[in-house]
């Protein structure tokens, strides 16, 4: 038996376990993600670009999952790894879902998946095709332990043996992903300066650790400071402003390309989709 400390909270129809992982884990990524839902109520839900790789270890039904790469068919996943997007996609579920999210930071990602993220670039692949057996084993251990937390410690096991073994990023990879998530208004040229190398190589070799070109994953950071602030009650041209934009008519256009929707019908989406739950929590 494990004391490992789980938060469990219902998030509106959603039941998570919250748990911190391994101190040596927490640089990749913040926390594990249990859910469950109660009913097998069937949702359709718009992905968006985020600054993270999401993991997800199902141990429920199937998702049925588009991507924005149009190259790429829509089908069913179990457990999968959805690399950097900078378009939206869309999942399917029968409801009843059950499993474990881990959002993943791109160079943790690089290391703990041990594979070039532009592999990944606005696809899924799932994850046993991406990491073999030992995937695999891990679902079905996940399945079969007897609580969240015992859950978290398998979870804990499997990542550090992944981190041991994994590439390294490049330092001047590293320190351009701070740059670009310190905020708006440093480009492409002020980083390639700051860690002397050119343009084209810092692109290229960002972009293969990454999963995105440095340009293209500074709009999805930004995109993704407007959807906060919107959702918090911000105003367009107030959240435009602060997330470095030319304007409103900007942010609107930056919206459609990336969510494919304008920023209003995307917010009031997600507030559609919020539900209350007043069901017990299951055993």
């Amino acid at each position: 038996m494990t004391d490992r400390p789980v938060e469990i909270t219902d998030r509106g129809g959603w039941w998570l376990a919250l748990g911190r992982p391994h101190p040596a884990l927490r640089p990749f990524l913040r926390s594990y993600n249990g859910y469950w839902e109660t009913l097998a109520v069937p949702t359709r839900t718009r992905t968006l670009p985020t600054r993270t790789t999401v993991v997800i270890i199902n141990l429920g039904p199937p998702l049925y999952l588009e991507v924005p790469d149009p190259g790429v068919r829509a089908r069913e996943y179990g457990s999968f790894v959805a690399g950097m997007h900078d378009g939206h996609g869309m999942y399917v579920s029968p409801g009843g879902q059950r499993g474990i999210q881990l959002d993943v930071t791109p160079l943790g990602a690089y290391t703990l998946l041990g594979v070039p993220m532009a592999r990944l670039t606005n696809a899924a692949v799932d994850l046993p095709d991406l990491l073999g057996r030992e995937a695999r084993t891990l679902v079905e251990r996940l399945a079969g332990a007897p609580s969240w937390a015992a859950r978290f410690d398998l979870l804990d096991g499997f990542l550090l043996r992944r981190l041991d073994a994994g590439p390294v990023p490049d330092r001047e990879v590293a320190r351009a992903w701070g740059l670009l998530d310190g905020g708006p208004g440093v480009t492409v040229a002020d980083i390639a300066a700051d860690v002397g190398w050119s343009r084209k190589h810092l692109t290229h070799r960002f972009r293969e650790q990454v999963g995105l070109p440095p340009k293209v994953m500074a709009r999805v950071l930004r995109f993704e400071r407007a959807v906060a602030l919107l959702s918090g009650g911000t105003g367009l041209a107030e959240a435009a402003f602060a997330c470095g934009y030319y304007d409103q008519a900007h942010l609107n256009r930056e919206f459609r390309a990336l969510s494919g929707c304008t920023p209003t019908e995307l917010i009031g989406g997600q507030l559609e989709q919020q539900r209350v739950s007043t069901l017990p929590e299951p055993a």
